[in-house]
């Protein structure tokens, strides 16, 4: 591991500082490209408008004619966070958007993962057209589902497309959906400024459009309108969840959303979920969104149906919400099992595909029989941080009628766009992919099973052409030493509470230490105790159990754990650099 120390304009962090932040957070925010206090500043007004993102009016329209027409709408979801959240956002801004002129025909409906996959196929318009629905709303999908509008259109439903993802391209030409409204930052010809909005964002933004519009029919006035700012907390965990760059404009969704779940302003699900998760509301963090909250609802995707995640997001019944989220809990821990299994088996078959002494590929790909298609995105992200290689894992589909097909999952590493990656395969190798789409860190896509060798060849190439040593080096950026004056719990307490994530790194400290003393706890955690700058502090390094030499520079993150009544700080090891 190579520990590279992010340089921190000077101007900038005096600038800051001198504007009022912490001195701390001045450094690190300027870090991290901030020059101005403004550019931190995450009050609602700071929102990008509504009217700059294309499609939004139209889409404001559809929905106010819809709902003064009393027609039924059904929202068709996706099966990870995002989508949940997006579904939830959705069913209960359109509710309480339709409340004063008495509507309440808004229904949701969820793709199969197994029998439908992923977008708005033929067979999901065909759900949505027997429920009675009038209008078939998309959130966190349906961008490249060309066919499925189609389909939709000629069953006589009203189409209205809310997603981020890229549009499909075919041979270089991008192609979208016909005759229907279409709401998404990545089309073509849309100058929206936060193109890493997530799906959840974009159903937001298009209920702010539709309460302008009923408020310009008259439907409320502006002291009357039902006010928006209670799903922030959903938009905020879809946001983190789906680990989209936190620019300005989602940095400023998330703060909001935080905000109101620290007061305990948030729908009885959430406030289930961290429950079950161990965590406290009134200090939660944008961590607790990505890796306690997001992954109890992912895990119903995976293994059983995004149904009981989404009703947990919907319902206000503590009860019922209590009890899908100790449901959900249990899922999850099901999908760790399921996750270990499959990703000690994945380590072997990687591992296998070069010596010891050896590095490993530009790029794995890896399959096995037994594997299960709900978990490979777990476990090709488990593959690349471990070897730090774009990875794919394939399993085999488990839908009706598809059992030589495979469903694959990527995860990959900065400087390897993997839906160019993809694409490019495509174009090479046509019929190789069935289906694929994604990002440049995730994608997915399907293959047969006699096409795997010529898929992981032909990745491999992609790899050899982009990648370099460099690239493939293993490294972490942090932000240097920590002044010890920095080493108090209500530091720690400042820093969880700023809003981190996805391209707006949390804080990763780094610098020589005297390592005093180390054992193993739980068989695969080492406790240490340092001496840093002089003075003892504990430490602990989670999923490592190799000691550490006397003196070793580390890179940590800080926390502040509670022992016999009182706060200390400790450091949370990222990665040691000998």
């Amino acid at each position: 591991m190579h520990i590279i120390n992010r340089p921190t304009p000077p101007r900038a962090a005096w600038a800051l500082e001198q504007s009022g932040i912490h001195p701390l957070l001045a450094r690190l925010f300027a870090a991290r490209g901030i020059q101005h206090a403004d550019e931190i500043d995450t009050a609602l007004k700071r929102l990008l408008p509504p009217d700059t993102l294309l499609g939004c009016a139209d889409a404001a329209v559809q929905l106010a004619n819809a709902i003064q027409a009393g027609q039924r709408l059904c929202i068709v979801a996706d099966y990870d966070c995002d989508g949940a959240t997006a579904c939830a956002v959705g069913v209960r801004g359109l509710r309480l958007l339709g409340a004063p002129l008495g509507f309440d025909a808004v229904s949701y409906l969820v793709p199969d993962r197994v029998q439908d996959g992923y977008g708005l196929t033929r067979s999901i318009a065909e759900r949505v057209k027997a429920s009675g629905a009038d209008v078939l709303i998309t959130v966190d999908n349906g961008i490249a589902s060309v066919d499925g509008v189609e389909a939709a259109h000629a069953l006589g439903l009203s189409v209205l497309i809310t997603d981020h993802h890229l549009p499909a391209s075919v041979n270089g030409q991008i192609t979208l959906p016909r005759d229907c409204v279409i709401v998404n930052p990545n089309q073509p010809g849309c100058g929206f400024q936060s193109k890493a909005i997530a799906g959840v964002g974009v159903m937001f933004y298009v209920l702010l459009a539709l309460r302008s519009e009923l408020r310009q029919r008259g439907v409320f006035t502006e002291a009357t309108q039902p006010k928006l700012d209670g799903l922030l907390p959903l938009v905020a965990l879809g946001t983190v969840a789906d680990v989209v760059k936190l620019d300005a404009n989602n940095r400023c969704l998330v703060a909001q959303g935080l905000k109101r779940v620290r007061a305990g302003a948030m729908p009885a699900g959430m406030a289930a979920l961290l429950q079950v998760a161990g965590r406290q509301a009134a200090a939660a963090t944008s961590f607790d969104f990505g890796f306690a909250l997001g992954p109890r609802i992912n895990a119903a995707g995976r293994l059983s149906d995004m149904r009981l995640g989404i009703e947990c997001l919907i319902t206000d019944d503590a009860q019922r919400a209590d009890e899908l989220a100790r449901t959900l809990d249990g899922i999850n821990r099901e999908r760790k099992a399921i996750e270990g299994d499959m990703r000690e088996q994945a380590l072997q078959l990687a591992e296998a595909m070069f010596d010891e002494d050896d590095t490993p590929p530009p790029a794995m790909v890896v399959f096995d029989p037994d594997f299960h298609e709900g978990v490979v995105g777990i476990v090709a992200s488990r593959l690349k941080e471990k070897l730090h290689r774009p990875t794919f894992v394939f399993a085999p589909s488990a839908a009706d009628g598809k059992e030589n097909e495979l469903k694959g999952s990527g995860r990959s590493i900065p400087g390897f766009h993997l839906r160019d990656a993809l694409d490019l395969v495509a174009k090479r190798h046509p019929g190789v992919l069935l289906r694929f789409g994604g990002h440049a860190m995730a994608a997915g896509c399907t293959i047969d099973e006699d096409q795997l060798d010529t898929f992981e060849q032909a990745l491999q190439q992609v790899a050899h052409e982009w990648l370099d040593a460099h690239t493939l080096e293993r490294r972490l950026e942090a932000d240097g030493p920590l002044e010890p004056q920095y080493r108090r719990p209500d530091v720690v307490d400042t820093l969880h509470e700023a809003v981190w994530g996805q391209g707006f790194a949390p804080p990763v400290f780094s610098e020589e230490v005297e390592v005093v003393s180390q054992r193993l706890v739980g068989e695969k955690h080492l406790a240490v105790k340092l001496k840093h700058r002089g003075e003892p502090v504990d430490g602990i390094w989670f999923g490592h159990t190799e000691p550490l030499p006397g003196r070793v520079t580390l890179a940590f993150r800080l926390d502040a754990d509670a022992w016999q009544g009182q706060r200390r700080v400790r450091f949370l090891i990222e990665a040691a650099q000998t």
